[in-house]
């Protein structure tokens, strides 16, 4: 597998990757995710520009992403990490509890953690964080370490499809069927 780097996209953030990799799933026909901008009020806009120049976020975000593959609701919010350690309080109490709710309705919520030094991405499936998140809110770690994560969940890339998590998402179905 060639690296993120190797493929002239030095620089490029996991949201970049992700656009780029939503762009080809939505080609093929095979999803339909879109990136949930966050909501903000204006408060100051330079008049000759008309560009916003001061603003303030109306309301707490849910996750980034959302949408269908193949007739299954998906919901993801998409993490990086520069170090092996993931500290929880980049994960808000109010987007668990959004992702708890998708999939009681029965969708299917995940991360995509980057862990940038190592140029690694994996799948996190809602189960996973949750053990993770229940840990910390029952007094144990704050964060999840790399040694933690299930390397079985690793996210390839495939041609121009640079974060194919369409087959970790499949395998996530799968295990929710036995």
């Amino acid at each position: 597998m060639g690296t993120w780097n190797g493929r002239g996209l030095r620089g490029s953030t996991l949201e970049d990757l992700i656009n780029h990799t939503n762009t080809c799933y939505r080609e093929k026909k095979l999803a339909l995710i879109q990136k949930i901008p966050t909501p903000i009020t204006p408060v100051s806009i330079d008049k000759a520009s008309r560009h916003i120049t001061l603003a303030y976020f109306d309301q707490k975000s849910t996750v980034d992403y959302i949408g269908v593959v193949q007739g299954v609701p998906v919901c993801f919010d998409a993490k990086e990490c520069a170090a092996d350690t993931f500290p929880l309080q980049n994960v808000h109490e109010h987007q668990v509890a959004f992702m708890r709710e998708f999939e009681e309705q029965g969708g299917i919520a995940f991360i995509i953690l980057y862990y940038t030094a190592r140029e690694e991405m994996y799948y996190l499936p809602f189960a996973g964080l949750l053990r993770f998140w229940e840990r910390m809110k029952e007094g144990g770690r704050k964060s999840f370490t790399y040694a933690e994560i299930d390397r079985s969940w690793r996210i390839r890339s495939v041609r121009e499809i640079l974060v194919h998590y369409l087959e970790p998402l499949s395998r996530d179905l799968e295990n929710r069927k036995e």
